[in-house]
């Protein structure tokens, strides 16, 4: 009965901080609308939200590393592994300006889905090869603006400990763009969200890992699946399933 109760809890303390930061990201979508075109500031308001859904839910333990790897000066492309919807709270402590890949569906979530189109993220309609067109020139209108872009390259989320297999497309941007990768790891995040029902039962040790950056320079476009690889094995040193 106890965690019954104290998941209520939780999940009405984090639907309304959410609604909160929607109303926070409308209002100040209107207000600076003339001059914040990047949405940067809007961006910025899921750093407190991410900081206190991770406060106030007790079976979270959250650790962050690697925040030395990133120079708020330089525009990334971020790839990350993909576990679960934690993902996205804890890829906020980063506290950097970027822009999600998220698939369309995300999109229509109340309050959740409308936060991103608030802040200007970036829809994929799986299988619209249109979609994935639009994707990529999206992204690179955002980076050529200065902003960082994060893709899931495993383009769902993982059901193992293991990796899934890595898109080609991030890495073949990061080239043509002559941008640096910056890894980014999630473990743990898996059990973060109870599966096939809505009580939390377990405590979760999650760790949010910013590897470092891979530079491009002197990668040439047939040379995608050897900085994909290189990625993809930069993570891997760290499993999924290690505590």
């Amino acid at each position: 009965m106890k965690k019954i109760l104290l998941s209520i809890i939780i999940w009405i303390v984090g639907s309304i901080l959410t609604i909160i930061l929607y109303l926070a990201m409308l209002l100040l979508t209107i207000v600076l609308y003339p001059f914040d075109k990047r949405r940067a500031i809007v961006h910025a308001q899921c750093f407190w939200w991410s900081d206190l859904v991770i406060r106030l839910n007790p079976y979270w333990e959250v650790k962050v590393s690697g925040l030395e790897n990133i120079d708020k000066n330089r525009t990334y492309i971020i790839i990350a592994n993909h576990q679960s919807l934690a993902d996205i709270v804890l890829a906020y402590q980063t506290k950097m300006q970027f822009k999600w890949v998220a698939k369309k569906s995300l999109f229509k979530l109340p309050f959740v889905g409308w936060s991103l189109s608030l802040a200007k993220h970036i829809k994929l309609e799986r299988g619209n090869f249109s979609s994935i067109k639009k994707v990529y020139k999206e992204a690179a209108y955002w980076l050529k603006s200065g902003i960082s872009v994060l893709f899931f390259p495993e383009g769902t989320r993982s059901q193992t400990d293991e990796m899934g297999d890595f898109r080609n497309g991030a890495f073949k941007l990061a080239i043509k763009e002559h941008l640096p990768i910056l890894p980014i790891l999630f473990k743990g995040t898996g059990t973060a969200i109870p599966k096939g029902s809505w009580v939390f039962t377990t405590k979760t040790k999650a760790l949010l890992k910013i590897l470092p950056p891979i530079e491009t320079t002197g990668y040439k476009p047939a040379d995608f699946a050897t900085l994909k690889d290189l990625a993809r094995s930069a993570l891997e040193e760290y499993p999924l399933s290690q505590p």
